[in-house]
């Protein structure tokens, strides 16, 4: 299994223009009893792939019931998180199992990262291009 996207180009305040490796993942949705596209930043950083809040809701997901709730810290400082332990995702034609969590706030993009996810791949990131291989 292949699966590649282009960089995605966004304005910067400090740079201008810039590129940032994306990819279109699916997640199950019990809301709709369906996979739904999202587009993620790929974020090799990122223990583990993130959403805001307001994603929970597109997924049928109730935080307070079906996550486990922590503080985690980052870049941007302390954060409370609603970790969902196990949601379907597919990227390409592959599909994982993986954990999710969900920030309290809306203002963040949604991240796909490392645990159960990146890390279970092949990535090669080049000539602003994003290849996954299984």
């Amino acid at each position: 299994m292949k699966a590649g996207f282009p960089y995605e180009k966004e304005n910067s305040r400090i740079f201008g223009s810039l590129r940032r490796p994306i990819a279109r993942a699916s997640f199950w949705s019990k809301k709709f009893q369906r996979f739904i596209d999202f587009t993620l930043i790929i974020d090799t950083g990122a223990d583990y792939t993130l959403f805001p809040h307001s994603k929970a809701l597109d997924l049928g997901i109730n935080l307070t019931k079906d996550c486990r709730e922590f503080k985690t810290i980052g870049i941007g400082g302390k954060e409370m998180v609603f970790l969902l332990p196990e949601i379907r995702m597919r990227l390409g034609a592959a599909e994982r199992i993986i954990p999710v969590g969900f920030l309290k706030q809306d203002n963040i993009p949604p991240l796909l990262g490392r645990y159960k996810c990146l890390d279970t791949f092949s990535v090669l990131f080049a000539s602003f291009y994003t290849t996954f291989s299984a």
